[in-house]
């Protein structure tokens, strides 16, 4: 008798400890929906890596606004972020931490090399230093992915493009400037 209760409590804990080390992640092809992705989303327009990309404009505001609560970043910021990399595949976002980390891309018009972003929202306003975007390229040479040099302007564009949509969500959100 004590050996069943003592297997049913062992079971139990077990349970218990296998849905607590789930960290809310959820497995399938449904795990980006909270981040208002479509599962499998790796489409859409976004900034052309190649060359000749328009950025946004620069600069932003030093407003104290924090676009929304629950997030340790500036929701506007981070909204504006995912906005600007979803034709990229999405491989992690930490909300709290601030950090979107890509997968590898590959530009339809050029099959032999791929790219991949880090954006990190750094800060509770939405402000020009607020985001910084790292951008990595690789080329495949004879059928292998070789790191590659980017475009020293890229990054800074896609920054522009973030806080040019982040900007844009504040305005449709109504915020004060």
């Amino acid at each position: 008798m004590t050996y069943r209760i003592g297997a049913l409590v062992a079971c139990v804990a077990s349970a218990l400890l296998l849905t607590a080390c789930d960290n809310g992640e959820q497995a399938g092809p449904h795990r980006n929906e909270h981040l208002g992705r479509e599962p499998g989303d790796t489409s859409g327009g976004g900034l052309n890596l190649l060359g000749g990309g328009s950025g946004g404009g620069g600069g932003g505001s030093g407003s104290a606004d924090q676009g929304g609560q629950g997030l340790a970043v500036n929701a506007y910021l981070w909204r504006g972020a995912l906005e600007t990399l979803k034709f990229m595949p999405l491989a992690n976002a930490d909300p709290f931490g601030g950090v979107i980390i890509t997968d590898w891309w590959t530009p339809p018009s050029s099959a032999g090399e791929r790219f991949k972003a880090t954006a990190y929202v750094l800060s509770r306003q939405l402000r020009a230093d607020g985001i910084r975007v790292s951008l990595f390229r690789q080329v495949q040479q004879n059928g292998q992915w070789v790191d590659a040099n980017v475009d020293p302007d890229k990054p800074a564009e896609l920054e522009n493009m973030v806080l040019a949509k982040a900007r844009e969500l504040r305005s449709e959100a109504g915020a004060q400037p």
